[in-house]
């Protein structure tokens, strides 16, 4: 009893801080949506939580808040299950901080994109649907944003969905996006079109912004402009030309807005400009966790082994007792300017030293 009472306090103990706190805000904002409306008398309309195009210019806050916001159980328990274990592995290898900015990037910045579409829609069908019916709640847009992490982390990682199905990392994002369009054109595009611009969004924050640790220079890097994490490796290969042809223009175009940093600014910026090829940017890791491990193994505190001398002889042991002499023969000495390698290093004997 005692065990099974201690393991949910030990895995909360132990799950990193935003993580932690990220996963208790969500709880707390959808139960207070649940508590809101089953004490609601009549229609309910909480403008305050969830993002709704026409009211949320009075709640600007809600941008990022309707992200804490699941509508219903089931929702809630998915959201559960994946977010928090994920966040989890993001986390302890970004840091809490750029965690933190990654969360609050995908989602604030995918419901912008989401609130401009609605009222673009409204002004040009005049629909006022498009303003007052559609609220826009849930992780969605932060879970295609993990999976765009997972592809650049572990692309070739293998999954099994629903104990049956398995697939690679790497596949994973297309086919929620493929999700995401199918259900856009048969009439449900709130909240489902926020996965389309999450998985936008995220890639481009992980391309071209994102905080990396210190590389073999020593200084952070930006961002990650690897061949293997190009915007054309997400299409199959049938349709790399158009697509090489449209990333270009988008490129240039916002390079020239200074929208993105371009090829000349990430240098002096420190962006990181990985070697291209799977090959390369495998060197470049194997690199860098060997400089890891030399490090460490500097910082630790056991003593180097001794080392022999540059004639061969084994070096001095140290005296714990004087050795017997039995034949009577006296010991041999070294000659002037002969090296001794000791665990200290080599060093000089004298002319008179035994």
């Amino acid at each position: 009893m005692a065990i099974l009472s201690s393991a949910p306090l030990q895995i909360i103990t132990t799950t990193p801080p935003v993580t932690r706190a990220f996963t208790a805000t969500t709880v707390a904002f959808s139960l207070l949506y649940y508590f809101l409306r089953w004490t609601s008398n009549g229609p309910f309309f909480a403008p305050y939580l969830v993002l709704i195009p026409g009211s949320s210019l009075f709640y600007p806050w809600t941008l990022l808040t309707s992200a804490l916001v699941e509508t219903s159980i089931v929702e809630l328990i998915v959201t559960l299950l994946v977010i928090p274990a994920s966040l989890r592995y993001l986390e302890r290898l970004w840091g809490a901080v750029e965690t933190l900015k990654f969360i609050v990037v995908s989602i604030t910045v995918s419901n912008i994109i989401a609130f401009a579409v609605n009222w673009l829609e409204y002004v040009v069908f005049r629909y006022p649907t498009f303003l007052y019916g559609q609220e826009y709640h849930g992780q969605m847009a932060l879970q295609i944003a993990i999976l765009v992490a997972f592809t650049q982390l572990i692309p070739e990682h293998q999954v099994q969905l629903f104990g049956v199905l398995k697939a690679r990392v790497k596949t994973l994002p297309m086919a929620y996006v493929t999700f995401s369009t199918v259900m856009c054109l048969i009439g449900f595009q709130c909240p489902f079109i926020v996965i389309q611009f999450g998985w936008l969004v995220s890639y481009v924050w992980l391309r071209f912004y994102k905080k990396n640790s210190a590389d073999l220079s020593g200084g952070p890097t930006y961002g990650d402009r690897s061949e293997t994490f190009a915007f054309v490796s997400w299409f199959p290969p049938f349709i790399y030309t158009p697509i090489t042809m449209l990333s270009n223009i988008v490129y240039s175009l916002a390079t020239k807005f200074h929208l993105i940093p371009s090829h000349s600014e990430s240098e002096a910026a420190g962006y990181s400009q990985l070697p291209g090829g799977a090959r390369a940017e495998a060197e470049r890791r194997r690199a860098m966790a060997l400089k890891a491990l030399d490090q460490r193994l500097a910082g630790s505190s056991a003593a180097p082994l001794p080392q022999r001398s540059a004639n061969g002889a084994a070096p001095p042991r140290p005296a714990t007792a004087s050795p017997v002499n039995i034949a009577g023969s006296p010991p041999s000495k070294k000659g002037a300017g002969e090296e001794e390698t000791g665990a200290e290093g080599p060093r000089k004997l004298s002319e008179d030293s035994p």
